[in-house]
Formats: C-alpha cells, sequence, structure tokens
C-alpha cells in the first residue's frame, strides 16, 4: 500500500507582493510573445533565404541561416532588453528566461508531434 501525502499552501500576498506576482507574469508573458513573434520572424527568413537558393540553382550557405532557438533568444533579448524594456530589470531575471526556455520546450514538443504549434500568451484575470 503506497501512502502519498500532499501539501496545499495558499499564498495571501501584501499589497506589494502582488504587484510584484502580477510585474513577473507580465514580464513572462512579453518575454514569451517576444521570443514565439522573432521565432517565427527568424524561421520565416530562413524558408525565404533557402527558397531563393533552390529557385536559383545556389548552394545554402548554412552561416547565413538564423536557426532559432531558445538559447540564442536568450542572448537576443538579454542584449535588448536594457534599451527596450528597461522595466524587465525590476523583476527577477528568472521570469524572462524560464518564459523563453517553456517556449523552446513547446517547440521541442510541436516538432515530435506531441503537441500543437505554439500560441501567443494572452493576459487572463482570475
Amino acid at each position: 500500500m503506497t501512502l502519498i501525502r500532499g501539501h496545499i499552501i495558499a499564498l495571501d500576498p501584501t499589497n506589494k507582493q502582488a504587484t510584484y506576482f502580477a510585474k513577473a507574469c507580465g514580464v513572462a508573458r512579453l518575454a514569451y510573445n517576444w521570443a514565439l513573434a522573432e521565432w517565427q520572424n527568424q524561421y520565416e527568413q530562413d524558408k525565404k533565404y533557402s527558397d531563393e537558393c533552390l529557385a536559383n540553382s545556389i548552394e545554402i550557405d548554412e552561416t547565413k541561416l538564423n536557426k532559432p532557438s531558445q538559447g540564442k533568444l536568450r542572448k537576443q533579448l538579454n542584449s535588448i532588453k536594457r534599451q527596450q524594456f528597461p522595466f524587465m530589470l525590476e523583476v527577477t531575471k528568472c521570469s524572462p528566461q524560464l518564459a523563453i526556455m517553456q517556449l523552446g520546450d513547446a517547440f521541442k514538443r510541436f516538432f515530435k508531434g506531441e503537441s500543437k504549434y505554439p500560441q501567443f500568451r494572452k493576459k487572463r484575470r482570475k
């Protein structure tokens, strides 16, 4: 006989903590949506380049392909967030990084045929 125990812990944040959590969730959603849009953009550029090479019977130069990945997108976001998204610095760096890592995992599952194509995240209040 197996006995499984679990704990349910209710969060009772103060107003300041609730605001921080909301900011962290917003930053994560923004990072995920930015990375998904950037992934689609880079993939489309790679497809255009490959199609042009095939149409002109030119060998594809692998160095000109973007080959989007979650690691590259995390580095790209880190390089631009101070100028374009300075409010991201108000929350932990883990929030946007984990969101992009989740997107990378979503694409892995998509390419394996385990799930549908990743969708943009929406703001939901519950």
